[in-house]
């Protein structure tokens, strides 16, 4: 019975095959497809490419065109009004009457208006919509960043559970066997009755065990397909190489400038410079080339008698001029200064964070490296572990079949080697997940997820 039991428990260990599925690279390739803020970046980089276009059409000549008919009076005033967009502007004589007879009036005019030089300042502004484009594409990458080493991340825990279903599942045969043997040896009346319920009662914690095992690995599950686009059900990871121990390699330098999301505030930090170049640029003349053309249609005369009629629905009297008009906003300057100043505090504050995000990264470098480390040492230890477990069930089961022992040193035994094993799994796990929290914070993890996929 005993070479029965030991080599139950040696087929149970050896026969798990890699699960089928997705491999990380392909976990990683259909996140980035189907993640929904991988398209909310996309499309402000599109509304920032729009941006850009916007600001170059400063440079283009404006054209103003104008039709109108009215039916008015023509009573006039002397007198000045302050600018106002209230009431209606009216031209003639005055006629020193003030009746309510209408007539027709009609306008039609073009004017065009463009600005031949202006210091720079849409040179600026198109430089700053090319900058608000780089941020958002810099939005994009640190995004698509954030969504692989999360997937990733995901995916590792869910073969750690899944590892964790295994090494239950070989306690609870293991439990079984040991139940099935104690219960005919009490039957047989060679054991008392309370071993049978030990038994019984460690079969019972083992499957409790492997329950709590393939819930985690339903959860896990979750996770990955709200990354990926699939139904929890159809979601599996095959990452053989994930069960081995990583090579041991050098470990390169850490360059924070190079993570995505310092080259984001990067990004953001030079959008906010060119912002300012555009407010230091405001304080200058503004000069404009216009022509206009138009024509004018009144029924009414200056003698103040009317035509009658459909007089005045046709532009008959025609005008035209160009010109030069220069303006300049005088009191503006304190207004400019402050916005200038307001920008340039925005840009030291932006400064400060990318400072802030250098030394956060730095010391998740610094943590994640201690981790793999400590990770790889572990790794090497608990095959160790196992064997000696292994050997101290084999030991126990043996001494109890030899009514040397009893249950409570077999079922002890087992309970070690069962947490032995995921240990030894998590292990390995561990120092894969060290090194994918290095690449993270390092901002470049393709060359895991090529490694841990091939």
């Amino acid at each position: 019975m005993l070479i029965v039991i030991l080599a139950t428990c040696a087929s149970l260990c050896a026969q798990p095959a890699p699960p089928a599925g997705m491999s990380l690279a392909q976990a990683v390739d259909a996140a980035l497809r189907n993640y929904p803020s991988i398209q909310v970046s996309q499309e402000q980089i599109n509304a920032a490419a729009t941006g850009i276009q916007l600001a170059r059409t400063g440079y283009l000549p404006k054209l103003d065109a104008l039709a109108q008919v009215n039916l008015a009076t023509r009573n006039n005033v002397f007198g000045m009004m302050l600018p106002q967009s209230v009431i209606p502007s009216i031209s003639g004589p005055v006629l020193g009457t003030n009746n309510f007879g209408t007539t027709f009036g009609s306008a039609l005019g073009m004017l065009v208006t463009w600005e031949p030089f202006d210091f720079g300042q849409r040179r600026e502004s198109v430089n700053a919509a090319t900058s608000a484009r780089m941020q958002s594409e810099a939005a994009l990458k640190r995004t698509r960043f954030e969504v692989s080493a999360a997937v990733a991340d995901a995916c590792i825990t869910l073969i750690a559970a899944q590892e964790t279903v295994r090494a239950a599942q070989a306690g609870v045969d293991r439990a079984e066997i040991v139940a099935r043997t104690v219960n005919a040896q009490v039957n047989a009346q060679l054991r008392p009755g309370g071993d049978a319920s030990r038994a019984t009662a460690e079969s019972a914690a083992a499957r409790t065990l492997l329950m709590q095992a393939q819930q985690a690995v339903d959860v896990a599950r979750v996770n990955v397909s709200q990354f990926v686009g699939l139904p929890p059900v159809q979601i599996a990871v095959a990452a053989p190489k994930l069960l081995q121990p990583p090579p041991d390699r050098t470990i390169s330098p850490l360059d924070t400038n190079t993570n995505p999301v310092a080259v984001e505030q990067s990004a953001l930090i030079d959008h906010l410079k060119s912002q300012l170049k555009i407010l230091e640029r405001s304080y200058f003349p503004r000069f404009y080339a216009q022509a206009s053309t138009y024509a004018r249609g009144t029924g009414a005369e200056t003698n103040g008698h009317l035509l009658g009629g459909l007089n005045g629905l046709a532009p008959t009297i025609q005008n035209s001029a160009v010109g030069f008009t220069v303006t300049f906003p005088v009191l503006d300057l304190p207004s400019i200064r402050a916005k200038e100043e307001g920008q340039a505090a925005a840009i030291r504050a932006e400064a400060a964070r990318l400072k802030q995000i250098a030394t956060d990264l730095t010391a998740h470098w610094n943590r994640a490296v201690a981790t793999a480390n400590g990770a790889r040492n572990v790794a090497m230890n608990t095959p160790i572990q196992v064997a000696a477990a292994r050997a101290a069930t084999e030991q126990a089961t043996a001494r109890y079949q030899a009514g040397l022992g009893n249950i409570n040193e077999v079922a002890e035994a087992q309970r070690l080697l069962t947490q032995s094993e995921i240990d030894d799994a998590l292990a390995r796990l561990g120092v894969w997940r060290g090194l994918l929290a290095v690449a993270t914070a390092a901002g470049d993890i393709q060359p895991f997820v090529m490694e841990a996929s091939e």
